[in-house]
């Protein structure tokens, strides 16, 4: 892609504006050749109960077919989490997770769930559920602190600069790789055989995270990676010995915390109909987001 065209991605990511410009790209490639699932998959809940950004037929209808042709059944929700309505699935997806309606409004940082919703979702993954918990940059950092905690996951709820490990002149469009050595060892990026191994993964502009001891640093941010309170702040603290995206064990359940969003989808953005996501050419971020998932439901073992 050429430099030109991924800085049209990037202001399509950090403009306000140009965000209701954003949408599933139709064209992405959604089948899958050997399905995990054959029949009987895992029931996953997609959360949209909580002013989500990213829906099942929205921003996020790459994923969803993707899933569903790999054999997950995906439920669309639109409920607040109790163990009733937990109880019978063992995925939870939820993506962009907001404290008010639009991004742009009053309050869109302050925690979108409930005490006692983060209460149940922590005893629903200690029981052996799966949680997929995908917050951006502010405010989506601030709207899943609260439950991203209950995990011991930090979220820096600001937004993430590496220039030495990003796309040239784009400073928040970070690469993890083999060969930069920020893409970690693990399951998720060595997946079943050799077919889906993970090699390199774009982020689209996110917040940075540090999980527990007993994480695992999946996408690791460089000495040289940095957060900023806000787009426009002057200053800013290192984001060393911090993440993009952690994988823990959590009673008996599994827990992946991913702190960017667009990096799961297949978007076009702006006018010029920008590939943003898995389609976007050269990286595996598709095949990451079929281990992420294969991982949470015991398909991928450790080694």
């Amino acid at each position: 892609m050429k430099h030109t065209a991924i800085t049209c991605v990037l202001f399509a990511v950090l403009s306000v504006t140009a965000q209701a410009q954003q949408m599933g790209d139709p064209e992405f490639d959604t089948s899958i050749a050997n399905p995990a699932y054959k029949q009987n998959g895992p029931r996953v809940m997609f959360d949209e109960a909580h002013h989500n950004f990213h829906t099942t037929d929205g921003r996020y209808k790459p994923f969803v077919d993707l899933m569903s042709n790999d054999g997950y059944r995906i439920v669309r929700n639109r409920q607040a989490f109790t163990k009733s309505t937990l109880s019978s699935f063992k995925i939870l997806v939820i993506a962009n997770a907001l404290g008010a309606e639009e991004l742009d409004d009053e309050g869109a940082d302050q925690s979108a769930f409930t005490e006692e919703e983060c209460q149940t979702v922590q005893e629903w993954v200690k029981d052996g559920g799966a949680l997929l918990l995908i917050a951006d940059h502010a405010p989506a950092g601030g709207a899943a602190a609260a439950l991203s905690n209950r995990f011991g996951v930090d979220m820096s709820k600001g937004f993430t600069y590496d220039p030495n490990n990003s796309v040239p002149n784009v400073p928040s469009l970070l690469i993890f790789s083999r060969e930069n050595k920020l893409l970690a060892t693990h399951p998720i990026t060595e997946g079943r055989d050799h077919n889906e191994r993970v090699n390199k993964v774009w982020s689209f502009t996110g917040q940075s995270l540090k999980g527990p001891a007993n994480s695992a640093a999946i996408l690791i941010l460089s000495n040289t990676a940095t957060d900023k309170a806000s787009r426009d702040a002057e200053t800013s603290v290192s984001a060393a010995g911090r993440a993009q995206a952690v994988a823990l064990k959590f009673g008996k359940g599994r827990v992946v915390v991913q702190g960017e969003a667009a990096m799961l989808s297949a978007q076009i953005a702006g006018p010029n109909k920008e590939k943003m996501g898995m389609n976007a050419p050269g990286i595996d971020n598709r095949q990451y987001a079929i281990n992420v998932m294969h991982w949470l439901s015991g398909v991928l073992k450790e080694k």
